[in-house]
């Protein structure tokens, strides 16, 4: 099979185009023809090796598998011992490591049907960014919560203001592109190149991870709470995750860090989405799987609006 393969940590250049013997699925595990590959902020992370300190999960002075990709949709060709959830020729979706290939291997459990009305690209594009969107928000945007979603356009952001406004939430976007965040339902939306940030939220939401603690604390409501979801553009040993530090004995406000869990049931909850077509996926641009270096390149300039989606 072609994948996309590295074997060091670098910029696009240490991608290569690669043949690989076909993976073979294993006890509790499906192995997927892929349709379509999710491109997501973690690909680039994985590849470059960047912040550092992230290198102790994937390997400290090489990567420990030279795979990349992690969401994808495509058909079941074959399961592994004990998998009874899924046949072969069944459509799927959900975490599936290496997922730029021809062929994957998931885990099951990382594995939903594929709603009938979904595309391909829609549904590889959905599952780490939207559950990651739904866990930023669950029990925190609420009918009548002001939120504000930092980084609004963006993978992630562009799913957070849908899913605040399927909440009953009044959401403020901020972007280089309000059309767009507009376009998704926002309340309102400030081009944050020219318009300052105003207002007073009771969520923030910092996908970006550029900006201060102190000027998103003023922003928030004597006991709003600040969500950190990205930590970019703050160095190559943290990458800006020391933001997610904050310590404020004496504040009612509250400061939450977390990294979203795939579980069957966050992966249910994706697929209910995309059938009702309640929060959906806008795919910027497709690429051919051989030409990943180049929507890895788009996606770290922090130009796209949505999502990039890799295809055979």
């Amino acid at each position: 099979m072609k994948a996309i393969v590295r074997y060091t940590y670098g910029d696009e250049s240490v991608l290569e185009f690669a043949d690989l013997p076909d993976p073979v699925a294993g006890p509790g595990e499906v192995l997927v023809r892929v349709r379509a590959a999710g491109v997501d902020r973690g690909a680039w992370h994985i590849m470059t090796g960047l912040p550092r300190l992230a290198r102790l999960a994937f390997g400290v002075r090489r990567p420990r598998d030279p795979g990349l990709g992690m969401d994808a949709a495509g058909v079941v060709e074959s399961v592994g011992e004990g998998v009874t959830r899924f046949s072969p020729g069944d459509e799927v979706f959900g975490v599936v490591r290496g997922s730029f290939a021809e062929l994957a291997v998931a885990a099951e459990r990382h594995l939903v049907p594929k709603p009938a009305n979904a595309g391909w690209e829609e549904a590889a594009a959905a599952p780490t960014s939207m559950i990651t969107a739904f866990d930023a928000l669950r029990g925190r945007a609420t009918t009548g919560t002001r939120v504000l979603v930092l980084g609004a356009g963006g993978g992630v952001g562009h799913l957070a203001v849908q899913v605040a406004r399927s909440l009953g939430a009044h959401v403020t976007a901020a972007t280089s592109d309000p059309a767009f965040a507009a376009s998704l339902g926002a309340t309102s939306a400030i081009d944050y190149r020219t318009e300052p940030l105003i207002g007073t939220y009771d969520v923030i939401l910092d996908v970006g991870g550029r900006r201060p603690v102190r000027e998103l604390r003023a922003l928030l409501s004597p006991t709003g709470t600040l969500v950190f979801v990205g930590g970019e553009g703050g160095g190559a040993i943290l990458g800006g995750m020391q933001r997610q530090l904050v310590v404020a004995p004496f504040s009612r406000q509250k400061f939450v860090t977390f990294v979203a869990r795939t579980t069957p049931a966050a992966l249910q909850e994706v697929a209910d989405h995309l059938a009702a077509a309640t929060v959906v996926p806008i795919v910027e641009r497709t690429y051919r799987l051989d030409e990943a270096a180049a929507a890895l390149r788009h996606m770290s300039a922090g130009t796209v609006r949505g999502k990039l989606v890799l295809v055979p």
